[in-house]
């Protein structure tokens, strides 16, 4: 197995995407269910976009890794992209939620913006370092969807355990 060579990664693929599947699913299922106490919490409805959007993350780069004869410069484009995108959405969302809090202490912030830093930059170094082909390449992979799934299960927990209290 290769950093640079999406041979013998497929099975590692497969399973992410499949495990992610499954909890995007999962969440928007219970996301719905639990709709109306998420809506009339200023700042949930966000979150629960948050945690679909680590998700599925993972879901797309996992998909892009198995196009069958994808060379590796387009691989690196495409997962480079897609965390740049997703970095953007949770940056934008963090950053309106904190100007918009509400008697809220900074506590309650800063893990959301670590999680959500942790989640998206593996990716952006892994989809970079797969177009310089240095720097680790394909094992950036791992540390990004690991952290990923942490931070979306986080926020889902908060989403249909938390909300209950």
């Amino acid at each position: 197995m290769s950093a640079y060579a999406t041979a013998g990664w497929e099975n590692f693929l497969v399973a992410e995407v499949g495990a992610a599947a499954a909890l995007v699913g999962l969440v928007f299922v219970a996301v719905s269910i639990n709709l109306a106490r998420i809506l009339a919490v200023p700042r949930l409805p966000e979150r629960a976009a948050e945690t679909l959007l680590f998700l599925f993350s993972v879901l797309a780069v996992g998909s892009c890794g198995l196009v069958p004869g994808q060379s590796l410069d387009w691989l690196g484009r495409e997962v480079l992209a897609l965390a740049v995108a997703c970095w953007g959405i949770v940056t934008t969302v963090w950053f309106r939620a904190f100007l918009a809090r509400e008697k809220q202490p900074w506590a309650w912030y800063w893990p959301r913006l670590l999680m959500g830093q942790l989640s998206t930059l593996p990716f952006l170094i892994g989809g970079a370092s797969m177009l310089a082909r240095s720097g680790g390449g394909l094992y950036w992979l791992v540390p990004g969807v690991l952290l990923a799934f942490g931070s979306g299960l986080f926020n889902a927990w908060v989403l249909l355990i938390e909300i209950l209290r």
